[in-house]
């Protein structure tokens, strides 16, 4: 009898179950992206790139000088769509007695777009926006300098700020007013570091810091400015807006983009530094090159190509022999 009765139990239980099924679990697939920073070494520094984020540019409307469907083709053959998803990288060198950081990202002026993770991302790699000695700014556009300041004030309070002095004349000095409604968003952010007296200029081709280089390129803006990093051996260049789309621009350097105050110029500025970077073959950061945007130019048949550093964490030992 206790047989039957377990054996009752048990195909009562199973028609239960099968009567009444339990839903299934759904998994919450909404997950914010990993922290965004990446730690490369230039001979005795350290460099960390971080991700201020990315936004959805139209680029193929944006760029100019190209067929029509060229730039879609582009992106197509690299298995990416239109608006393209635009990296905005900015690059922390750590000198061993300085921190300098190079552009602030968008802040809240990009936030909307999908910008302004910056601060996130310096925390993550485990650095505070008070440790900052230096910003160094390739140019003064607010993708690059818009998070000097957070709720107004200064988010970088000990640091100064290093800039061209074209473009710190196109936001301050007389000569800039023809252009000062189209800057209100970069004069704000920058206001209380040039009312603290913590904006440094440049005019020529300068060491700021011992192996820190401050390198004019002009045409994306009039003080757009490279950074070139040397350390030991090692050599890194620091490019700004040299590139807007990787997908394309390697391959058709004459590409420029709405945005350059100077086509003509930029367009110069692009092959000239593509020939030297793939003859010298060093290191380059792009700002808007696909997190972390550390990597190499290669000369491809009539064209270049852009060749990402293979991802490392700093492993010097060999299993295999």
């Amino acid at each position: 009898m206790r047989k039957l009765n377990q054996i009752l139990l048990l195909f009562l239980t199973v028609l239960s179950a099968w009567s009444n099924p339990v839903k299934a679990q759904t998994a919450d697939n909404t997950h914010p992206q990993a922290p965004g920073y990446y730690r490369i070494k230039v001979g005795a520094y350290e460099v960390t790139a971080l991700s201020d984020g990315t936004m959805l540019m139209p680029v193929d409307q944006l760029l100019q000088g190209a067929k029509a469907g060229e730039v879609a083709a582009a992106f197509k053959s690299n298995f990416e769509t239109l608006p393209a998803e635009t990296s905005m990288n900015c690059y922390l060198i750590n000198t061993g007695s300085k921190l300098i950081l190079v552009d602030a990202g968008g802040g809240d002026v990009f936030r909307p777009a999908g910008l302004g993770q910056l601060m996130v991302n310096l925390n993550a790699a485990g650095y505070k926006p008070e440790q900052i000695d230096a910003i160094l700014l390739t140019h003064c556009h607010a993708d690059h300098v818009g998070g000097l300041i957070i709720n107004g004030r200064m988010a970088f309070p000990k640091a100064k700020v290093y800039m061209h002095q074209a473009d710190f004349d196109l936001l301050f000095s007389p000569s800039g007013k023809p252009f000062r409604e189209y800057f209100t968003n970069e004069i704000a952010v920058m206001m209380p570091y040039k009312n603290a007296g913590k904006i440094k200029t440049f005019n020529s081709q300068t060491e700021l810091f011992p192996g820190i280089t401050a390198i004019p390129a002009p045409g994306h803006t009039p003080g757009h400015t490279f950074y070139q990093v040397v350390s030991n051996n090692g050599k890194l260049l620091l490019w700004g807006d040299i590139v807007h789309a990787a997908e394309i621009q390697f391959a058709n350097p004459a590409l420029t983009i709405r945005f350059d105050s100077d086509a003509k110029a930029a367009q110069m500025q692009r092959v000239n530094i593509f020939a030297e970077a793939a003859k010298q073959e060093y290191l380059v950061g792009g700002a808007h090159i696909s997190f972390p945007g550390f990597g190499h130019v290669a000369v491809d048949g009539s064209k270049y190509k852009w060749v990402p550093v293979a991802y490392s964490n700093g492993n010097t030992k060999v299993f295999f022999k």
